[in-house]
């Protein structure tokens, strides 16, 4: 995963109708939310799901471009999991996609198991 490639694809798809891009990078960490370490995890993607929610992503208002990209399989601390970015006319807008688009692809896309050793 190549952050700088991923936002000059982001750029080129939202074309020069974009006033802001913002840009998500979900990365291992060493501890889960309730604090138990981590040495790695295993992420399993819904592809086609992935495929529908960025579709409509594309779709709200104020958006030109939604792009991600996972990374599928077992990852150690300080990966990357996750790029996801939007492109759009207004921070307004931008903001509050990025926010529902992510909390979709976390519910609905992505399954994680930790492991701490």
């Amino acid at each position: 995963m190549n952050l700088v490639e991923f936002v000059a694809r982001l750029k080129k798809r939202a074309s020069g109708d974009a006033g802001m891009i913002l840009i998500h990078n979900g990365i291992v960490r060493n501890s889960s939310r309730d604090g138990r370490p981590v040495k790695s995890i295993e992420v399993k993607v819904d592809w086609k799901k992935l495929s529908q929610i960025l579709t409509d992503t594309r779709k709200l208002p104020g958006i030109t471009a939604a792009e991600a990209e996972i990374q599928e399989g077992r990852l150690g601390v300080g990966e990357d999991i996750m790029f996801l970015g939007l492109a759009g006319s207004t921070r307004e807008y931008v903001i509050t996609a990025l926010a529902s688009t992510l909390d979709r692809i976390k519910k609905e896309v992505t399954r994680k198991q930790e492991f701490s050793s």
